[in-house]
């Protein structure tokens, strides 16, 4: 058996959640008590593996935790306790236009965000051409990117994280700003990854995604893991509970 692409063991993650915040430190001698708060988890004691070389679903209700799992996966939050391994280098493309300066042209940005994801500027000079020809975004690609649209922003960054050729590509449901076309590229892209032997693990609310792209996937709700494995079963589990709620 080869090694997962990720392993999540035993992960929680809190966030206090303030009844009365002290402004400044003078407010806080002035009162003379800290600010009253409660711990919120996020995320309860989540384990699961993903394989290398598959696609991976997150799945879950608004509210559930997948954003937070995201978000430690890619390595932005810091889980309270437990922890996260990786096989292989890491790419996160989670929010539009993350990355991105919005008074430098799409072409400075292209350098910007390769270089924070680890690009050499040979390396991105190499492939600047297929990282424009991917985001479909030649004709404006000297303009700033304040004057793009967010269908513009995710293609250009997607286009910009998949050049770099990572291990492990996180994705959140961005994606579905980007129209039928270029979703279809990334699915395309998504599984040349696999067949490459690479990984990719996406969050979205559209469940045919998930049972189209990913060969597994985690069920999310209130924190905790309520399923993990199969895709299809998963997705399943999660639908009839959707019945059942109604």
């Amino acid at each position: 058996m080869s090694e997962p692409a990720v392993r999540v063991e035993h992960v929680s993650k809190s966030f206090r959640l303030y009844h009365e915040r002290n402004q400044t430190l003078k407010s806080a001698v002035m009162r003379r008590r800290v600010s009253v708060h409660d711990d919120f988890w996020a995320l309860k004691d989540v384990s699961f593996e993903v394989p290398a070389g598959s696609t991976f679903g997150i799945i879950g209700s608004n509210g559930s935790g997948k954003s937070t799992l995201l978000k430690c996966l890619a390595k932005i939050y810091v889980p309270t306790s437990g922890a996260i391994t990786y096989n292989g280098r890491l790419a996160a493309m989670l929010e539009v236009g993350s990355g991105f300066h919005p008074e430098l042209s799409g072409r400075e940005n292209v350098f910007l965000n390769g270089s924070i994801l680890g690009m050499s500027r040979k390396e991105i000079v190499s492939k600047f051409d297929e990282i424009v020809e991917f985001s479909g975004v030649s004709e404006f690609i000297d303009q700033p990117v304040k004057n793009y649209s967010s269908g513009m922003y995710v293609r250009l960054g997607f286009s910009i994280a998949i050049t770099v050729e990572p291990d492990i590509l996180v994705v959140d449901e961005v994606l579905s700003v980007g129209d039928a076309e270029f979703q279809a590229k990334c699915f395309a892209k998504f599984r040349e990854f696999r067949q490459s032997g690479r990984t990719v693990i996406m969050v979205s609310h559209s469940l045919d995604s998930i049972t189209q792209m990913c060969q597994k996937a985690v069920w999310i709700n209130r924190g905790t893991v309520m399923a993990v494995g199969d895709a299809a079963m998963t997705v399943k589990s999660y639908r009839d509970s959707l019945s059942g709620s109604l």
